[in-house]
């Protein structure tokens, strides 16, 4: 499937420099360095769709235009993400500053830290946030699943996708040197709408500034700010 997606309807994917959205954006000073910052953006990187977008706001994050090249996509990620927030579905993300990141305006599906779900103590030796998706199970299918930071967490994903998980869009950006580069590798094997990045690059600014672009898009579509 081409990397570049058609834009979801109700949506150019394109912002000129007079309709500029920025919903998390609460001060007009703030609103000014985010408009100038994503006008560099857009001079640097393009500004053709939706993808060109959430690149430019995944580079914003990290202060580094490289970062641009290094996004990939599978599927259709904004149209799934758009059914997604359209239906209500749960965004779960791996660790609590995702879930503090992701922007609670323009939507209602609940976003939810997997850690906070887990019941007991005992992990059987895995990671937290491993056990915790292990634990989540079919309540997964359809829901939105946000990992910057845990390659463990993106490995075990994959593997309950193969055993019949679908969720809607997945974004796994994790950082580090270990399995980090490989489980966003495996990811972008399944025939599953996601949003990952090439390397050892990613982290929590990336995965959250590719979430919330969804999310303003969506809210520009909508035509609504919420």
């Amino acid at each position: 499937m081409p990397e570049e997606c058609s834009p979801p309807a109700g949506t150019t994917g394109n912002m000129s420099t007079d309709t500029y959205t920025d919903i998390g954006a609460d001060t007009p000073e703030g609103y000014a360095i985010s408009r100038t910052s994503r006008e560099l953006a857009r001079k640097t990187i393009g500004d053709k769709g939706p993808l060109d977008r959430i690149r430019q706001r995944c580079s914003i994050a990290v202060g580094d235009f490289a970062m641009a090249e290094l996004m990939r996509f599978q599927g259709e990620p904004v149209r799934a993400g758009f059914a997604a927030l359209r239906a209500g579905a749960p965004i779960f993300t791996d660790i609590r500053m995702v879930q503090t990141g992701i922007q609670k305006k323009g939507h209602k599906s609940k976003v939810t830290c997997i850690l906070d779900t887990l019941s007991s103590p005992d992990t059987g030796g895995k990671t937290r946030t491993s056990a915790a998706l292990m634990a989540l199970g079919d309540h997964l299918t359809g829901s939105i699943i946000v990992i910057g930071n845990a390659p463990s967490a993106l490995l075990v994903l994959c593997d309950m996708i193969q055993k019949g998980i679908r969720p809607a869009l997945i974004i796994g950006t994790p950082v580090g040197f270990v399995n980090a580069a490989e489980s966003k590798e495996l990811l972008r094997t399944f025939d599953i709408s996601s949003i990952s990045n090439e390397g050892t690059r990613g982290g929590t600014p990336v995965a959250v500034a590719a979430m919330n672009e969804i999310i303003t898009m969506f809210v520009e579509a909508a035509g609504t700010i919420e």
